[in-house]
Parts: C-alpha cells; structure tokens; sequence
C-alpha cells in the first residue's frame, strides 16, 4: 500500500537507502502525524522519483527512513517558465501553489514598471513550492528564483516563446499562433497591468504572442491560472 503522508528531502534515494530526517521533519512526522516506527512515508527529491520508505527510528529531535520501492518515476512537467509581477504576500503564495500544480518548471518573480512589492522572500516562497508538490503528487519542485527585473529576463528569454497576458486586450479573444511545443515563457504583468515601454518592447519581438483571457479584466493572480490552463491544454501535458 502507498503511503499517504509525502515527504521531500534534499537526499539521494534508492533501494536500501537511508534517509536522516531534521527536526522540524521529525516533529512533523512524529509529533504531528504521530507516525511509528513501521509507519510508510513517501519521499522524493526531485531527481530520483518517489519512493516508500518505513520509519526506522522515530524520536522527537530526529529520526530515520529506509527506502524499499519506487513508486513512481521522477515526472519533470513541460518547459515552462512562469513570470509574474509580486503582489500582496498570501496573493503571491497562491500564485506559486498553483504554478507548482499546474505544471510550471521553473517560478520567477518579476519586477516591473508597475509592480508594488520588490522584495520577496525567495525562502519562503519556496518552501510554499515544496508544500505544494507534496500535496499534489509531484515528483518534481520547480525551483523560485530570486526577484529579476522584466528587461533582464526578456534577455535571458530570446529562446522562448512568450505568452504575454495583456489585460488591455481584455474581450479582443486573441490567442498565440501555432507554434512549436518548445520552451515557453508566460508573463503575468502587476496590478496596475504592463506599462506602455515594456508592452511595446513585447509586441516588437518576435517570439511574443499578444493573448486575452476573456472579456473582463482578472486579478493577477487568476490570470495566472487562466494562462496556464490555456497553456496546458494547447501545448502541455493535460
């Protein structure tokens, strides 16, 4: 039987393999779960899939799995890169759960023009992607990158194609042309949308692809799930 409770550790797996917990780990499992020695867990880390594992040790400041059986395969989601402006700090937090449920490789907070917040807490916000994928099922954690400015990134994104949700184009149902499953990149401008520079700097490249989410105007961070399911269903893995 599959264990119900899933862990990631920043460990190598594999048959035999022991894994040590932390504390915070151990109070979770064993404070918390109230897990026993024998009791099953799930581990992944990102690169070696998921596997079972038993309780070897329990104690209060630590403990002990042991890995028996792969479970599942590591399952990497298509290459796409999720780009938004930083809002208020639970908005932002949904943001990066979604992203990690829906199938996004890589989260990268944005500073734009208009953007409100520029700091974030690169820490935090990835451990909220790691909760995330050990509740969706995912064998993989995007990582979150620190907060990088849109003009740096749209140099770093000339290999992409860019998704660019434009909320000036709200009801114009316009979407991205057909194009190859390759790298993608979506952008999520802020509140207060894209300025007039950076949406004319997108509209001149020629990997940018102009798209409406529908006739009316969404908060950030739904048009971010918007985008991705409209993404996901044309070019993913749905």
């Amino acid at each position: 039987m599959k264990a119900k409770i899933r862990l990631y550790v920043e460990h190598p797996l594999g048959p035999g393999q022991d894994v040590s917990l932390s504390r915070d780990q151990a109070h979770y499992l064993f404070g918390v779960m109230r897990l026993a020695v024998g009791a099953r867990v799930a581990l992944f880390n990102g690169v070696d899939g998921e596997w079972q594992a038993a309780v070897t040790t329990a104690g209060k400041r630590g403990g002990v799995l042991t890995c028996d059986t792969l479970s599942a395969p590591l399952g990497l989601p298509p290459d796409l890169w999720l780009c938004f402006a930083p809002i208020k700090k639970t908005r932002t937090d949904f943001i990066v759960e979604k992203a990690v449920e829906m199938g996004a490789r890589r989260i990268l907070p944005m500073g734009t023009d208009f953007t409100n917040s520029e700091r974030i807490r690169q820490d935090r916000l990835q451990a909220h992607a790691v909760e995330a994928a050990e509740q969706c099922g995912a064998t993989y954690v995007p990582e979150v990158v620190p907060l990088i400015r849109f003009d740096a990134l749209i140099d770093q994104s000339k290999d992409r194609q860019l998704m660019f949700c434009d909320e000036a184009e709200a009801g114009a149902q316009r979407a991205p042309d057909e194009v190859s499953k390759g790298p993608w990149c979506i952008l999520i401008g802020p509140e207060g949308g894209f300025s007039d520079r950076e949406r004319s700097r997108l509209q001149s490249l020629p990997n940018a692809h102009t798209l409406s989410l529908g006739p009316r105007i969404l908060r950030a961070e739904t048009a971010a799930v918007a985008a991705m399911t409209l993404w996901q269903t044309r070019y993913g893995d749905w």
